[in-house]
């Protein structure tokens, strides 16, 4: 893993995602490594030549936030970055943050994959109205060390309930879903406990990683190659619009809250 640090204008973005005023990224790359992340395209804005996963900028500022920026704003921590990587645990980055941020009157969305998240939970409850998405799409933890390196099944089950008994929002992203192998109906009954939103987004397969993604499905599951290769070479969207369908009909017959995305 490459590391570095470096200097910034300022944490904040301006969002450019509906129902987000501003985005907070404390690092540039990503050391959990999903071999089907959307933003890995970041290598593409930067001078990195190591592989996704494999670099990681620790931002610095001297920027301070200001009430007028804050208040009354939504921010979402982070995207294209998971703000409590293994790596936070030294840098602090994101807690430093969530130190200033809590002075203010704002809403905040974390996505994560990490339980190093319940390390600011004192931080996290003095926040009016804060949401914290955990994101996983299946239930197997072999299959989820195969897409991406961090962190294990059970322990973000565990992040998840010990959110909720402390009293904040929490979401279940089951993104993305792979055809034939998410079983989402599996992860939401094991979850329905201690979650209070889901989210639901289909795999995409960009070029930067098509290539990779479909190579894996190949190699470990093949009986389902032929699949992929009708929806993502061939561009057949009728197992999609099917599954979105049947996951309404599902959410709705058990009053659950979701979102598509």
């Amino acid at each position: 893993m490459k590391i570095k640090t470096v200097e910034v204008n300022r944490y904040i973005t301006k969002s450019k995602i509906e129902g987000i005023d501003f985005v907070i990224n404390p690092y540039v790359g990503c050391p959990n490594a999903c071999i089907y992340c959307y933003a890995s395209f970041i290598k593409q804005l930067t001078s990195h030549k190591e592989e996704w996963g494999n670099f990681l900028d620790v931002k610095t500022t001297n920027y301070v936030l200001k009430k007028r920026s804050v208040n009354g704003k939504t921010y979402l921590m982070s995207s294209t970055t998971d703000c409590y990587n293994i790596y936070e645990e030294k840098y602090r980055v994101t807690r430093k943050i969530l130190e200033e941020l809590v002075k203010f009157d704002f809403n905040l969305i974390i996505e994560t994959k990490n339980s190093l998240i319940l390390r600011d939970l004192d931080l996290l409850k003095q926040i009016k109205n804060v949401k914290v998405i955990m994101s996983l799409n299946t239930l197997d933890d072999k299959i989820r060390s195969d897409l991406e390196k961090y962190s294990s099944i059970p322990d973000r089950l565990d992040t998840l309930k010990e959110l909720h008994e402390n009293g904040i929002y929490t979401i279940l992203s089951i993104s993305p879903i792979f055809p034939y192998i998410t079983d989402y109906k599996e992860i939401i009954n094991k979850t329905c406990d201690y979650v209070l939103e889901y989210r639901f987004s289909f795999l995409t397969l960009k070029k930067d990683y098509k290539r990779e993604v479909l190579k894996y499905i190949k190699d470990k599951h093949s009986k389902y190659y032929m699949e992929y290769a009708k929806i993502y070479l061939l561009n057949d969207s009728s197992y999609f619009d099917n599954l979105k369908i049947e996951i309404e009909k599902y959410c709705q017959d058990l009053k659950i809250k979701y979102q598509f995305f």
